[in-house]
């Protein structure tokens, strides 16, 4: 493969493929995105994951969250057929910070740094803002995925080294795209995240049958608890979403977040574009007490899955989180039929409310050979140590041991 460097861009091609790098997804057609298996849910045959339609990532640019200013400037990776026929994308930023990743190399950066080398900018192949697990290599239906797959792991290494940027790093990754990145000599790094199972379970109750019958009994009594005050719970979608219900919920957003990590990623605009262009894709879960709105999270729906993403709240109540976040989370799934919660990054009490323990992937190509070195023993041994967590956390989780014994 050669590079060479136009007026588009920086094109990177072999006799087969041609990448270019754009500059924002908007130098993609609505119909290209939506030829990618995934991006769309009228993609028959594979799972819509709403973060990576052209809505979600077009909005997050149009809003300024994922912009040059913040931070993100959009370096996409766009893999063409030798007429121009769109193949695959990468949704990649050129990133001034390790901010809004949720998977941790600021140690990478400082021992780097310190080295004399330089870490910042990187390549950061992820939807920001977003720990969620989802397709990353992206391919139009119909095309030779594992070829489309190969030649974008390769043209992502390929840009790195022309760009002259210390790496790269794809979070977030699903196994077939895993599985190209390590062939293309990516160092592969796992995290752990709390995921719900739906079992096919008709209700809440059904559930509940599952765990021993202590850990039962304490989540009926933190359920009670959480609505002792008069606080009742209203799931909004589709046109509930008028500015009204953003405000508040925007207000709780900015509370919560601004007291947890000094200051929230997403802006007023963001949530007014997506409760425009995405109704259908959200679910709100808004907490009412005395005739107003006082909690809320906001969950994106995608063809299996419910994916919890931000909360905030203006008034303390106990267990209040815990009701919004993960409990009505779980009877929306129940009732919905969807198969799966992601309940975000991190968070071992979520196990004690039927998330169990998920393995998370991502896969890192560093530029360096020494910083590589190093890294590569790192990840060694912390995906040892996230085996281990995984399988401890996994036995002494909240369900029955056996359908004959409750404990």
């Amino acid at each position: 493969m050669t590079i060479s460097e136009d007026e588009a861009g920086m094109n990177a091609a072999n006799g087969e493929y041609a990448i270019r790098i754009a500059a924002s997804i908007d130098a993609f057609t609505r119909e290209e995105w939506d030829g990618f298996a995934g991006a769309s849910p009228d993609c028959a045959g594979t799972a819509y994951n709403p973060f990576v339609s052209y809505d979600f990532l077009s909005i997050l640019e149009e809003s300024g969250c994922a912009a040059r200013r913040s931070g993100w400037q959009g370096h996409h990776l766009r893999l063409e057929a030798p007429d121009g026929t769109v193949l695959g994308a990468l949704p990649c930023y050129a990133k001034s910070h390790s901010q809004g990743e949720y998977v941790f190399d600021h140690g990478w950066a400082d021992a780097f740094e310190r080295a004399g080398g330089r870490y910042y900018p990187k390549l950061q192949a992820s939807v920001p803002f977003t720990p969620a697990t989802g397709p990353r290599l992206l391919v139009r239906r119909g095309a030779n995925g594992a070829a489309v797959k190969a030649a974008l792991a390769a043209g992502l290494k390929l840009v790195t080294d022309r760009l002259g940027v210390s790496s790269a790093h794809v979070t977030f990754a699903e196994a077939a795209d895993m599985a190209a990145l390590e062939n293309a000599g990516f160092l592969a790094r796992t995290d752990q995240q709390f995921h719900f199972f739906n079992e096919a379970f008709s209700s809440y109750d059904d559930f509940l049958a599952t765990l021993a019958s202590r850990k039962r009994k304490a989540l009926k009594k933190e359920r009670r608890e959480a609505l002792a005050s008069g606080i009742s719970m209203d799931w909004l979608t589709g046109s509930d979403l008028t500015e009204a219900v953003w405000d508040d919920f925007f207000a709780f957003y900015m509370d919560t977040g601004s007291r947890k990590w000094g200051r929230p990623y997403l802006n007023r605009t963001f949530f007014s574009l997506v409760g425009e262009r995405m109704r259908n894709d959200i679910l709100l879960v808004m907490a009412k007490r005395g005739g107003r709105y006082i909690a809320g999270a906001i969950n994106f729906i995608g063809s299996d899955t419910l994916y919890g993403r931000n909360w905030g709240c203006i008034e303390d109540h106990p267990f209040l989180h815990f009701e919004v976040c993960y409990h009505q989370a779980i009877d929306f799934a129940i009732q919905k039929g969807l198969r799966v919660v992601e309940a975000g990054a991190q968070g071992e009490h979520k196990l004690a409310r039927g998330y169990r323990p998920v393995t998370t992937h991502s896969a890192h190509y560093i530029a360096h050979p020494g910083l590589r070195s190093a890294i590569d023993d790192y990840l060694e041994r912390e995906r040892a140590e996230v085996a281990r967590m995984s399988e401890y956390l996994e036995e002494h989780g909240p369900f029955r041991k056996s359908p004959d014994l409750d404990v």
